[in-house]
């Protein structure tokens, strides 16, 4: 099945290119933060338990507790860093994007690896799409069951953040657990320049509500760097962040 997208580019439904990381129960899905892995398991009412292969129900009938941050692939609003409450789902109201696949190797940058304006620039070459979806050198596998708590991961400089949000790019998606440096006093000077927030107590009227940042992706080697429609899934979760699905479709 294809469709066409604003009239413009062509993609083919049947072909989606899945670049989240599923939320597991096992020792295989990524820890950020410090937490422990998520748990899925069944409900239990005394002798009941909601687990058909058990013998004692019809039905698959589990509770998920999991934090949308630390377990994988998730989407978020500024609302992750204000005083006041905002919320995923009311900052993300369309779904499809052009979208700019970019592979970077951070800069070694005294004890951390950082992605720079620099990087950017250079990858982006003049264009300026709507979502930019920023891949880490080395592509190793083993990011989908990454443990990166006290890892120092990579990150993006402050400059580069500032880079991506005069350009106009509205929606950031990156490999990693987090734009900012894990250990950084709480300045999370990504976060802050990406969305345009000086002072998370007093919002300022210029920030930016409907842009989003989507991290833990993993994007297979196999998907080449260059344009792509993105579909930016999320669940309707009245909250800062949204576990994610992004989809990429070839134009």
């Amino acid at each position: 099945m294809k469709a066409k997208i604003n009239n413009e580019f062509e993609i083919d439904l049947s072909k989606p290119i899945d670049i989240s990381i599923p939320l597991t129960n096992t020792d295989e899905n990524p820890i950020a933060w410090y937490i422990e892995k998520p748990v899925i398991e069944p409900v239990v009412f005394g002798d009941w338990i909601g687990k058909v292969s058990e013998g004692k129900s019809s039905t698959n009938f589990n509770n998920i507790f999991f934090n949308p941050h630390g377990h994988g692939t998730h989407t978020e609003c500024l609302g992750h860093i204000t005083r006041e409450f905002y919320s995923i789902n009311q900052s993300l109201k369309t779904f499809f994007f052009l979208a700019e696949l970019v592979s970077v190797e951070p800069e070694v940058q005294g004890e951390d690896l950082v992605i720079t304006k620099e990087h950017i620039l250079t990858s982006l070459n003049g264009t300026i799409p709507e979502a930019i979806i920023i891949r880490t050198k080395p592509n190793l596998k083993s990011k989908k069951a990454a443990k990166y708590s006290n890892t120092n991961p990579p990150y993006l400089s402050e400059d580069a953040a500032i880079f991506i949000r005069e350009s106009g790019i509205q929606h950031l998606l990156i490999d990693l657990p987090s734009v900012d440096k894990e250990h950084d006093e709480g300045k999370l000077l990504a976060h802050k320049a990406f969305w345009n927030v000086k002072d998370v107590n007093n919002l300022n009227a210029d920030a930016r509500l409907n842009a989003t940042i989507t991290e833990m992706i993993y994007v297979d080697d196999e998907i080449k760097d260059g344009k792509y429609i993105l579909n930016l899934q999320i669940a309707s979760f009245e909250n800062d962040a949204s576990p994610s699905k992004p989809i990429l479709y070839k134009i």
